[in-house]
């Protein structure tokens, strides 16, 4: 396996291990993990793309996202909801102005695009 394979294997694993936890802790999001994963896994192992394009839990986000750019109603309550709570985070624990003003426009940004994307099959 060659070094830019190697690289790929190792983001779509730490993609899809951080999607995974997005299933069990409610501020990290899966949707982009996953989607990452896939990506990566498609540029590294035919294998791995397979499985998690086939896979009950994260197929089923893939196939949304490739046929309509959409993501579900409830990911992106869940990914609104979390980026919001990093957010008020960052402000409890008094994170520096900078970063808050860093936060906030990178996190709006991504609310925006992840809020703009259809959210039902067509």
């Amino acid at each position: 396996m060659n070094t830019i394979r190697i690289v790929w294997l190792t983001i779509g694993l730490c993609a899809l291990g951080l999607g995974a936890l997005g299933v069990l802790l409610p501020l990290l999001p899966t949707t982009p993990f996953i989607l990452l994963a896939a990506f990566a896994f498609a540029k590294s192992s035919a294998r791995l793309h397979d499985w998690i394009t086939s896979h009950s839990v994260f197929g089923p986000i893939i196939a949304d996202w490739r046929r309509n750019g959409a993501i579900s109603r409830p990911a992106k309550i869940t990914g609104a909801v979390s980026m919001a709570a990093v957010f008020a985070l960052s402000v409890v624990f008094r994170a520096p102005a900078i970063i808050l003003i860093v936060q906030a426009i990178a996190l709006g940004l991504c609310a925006a695009f992840v809020l703009s994307r259809p959210s039902r099959r067509k």
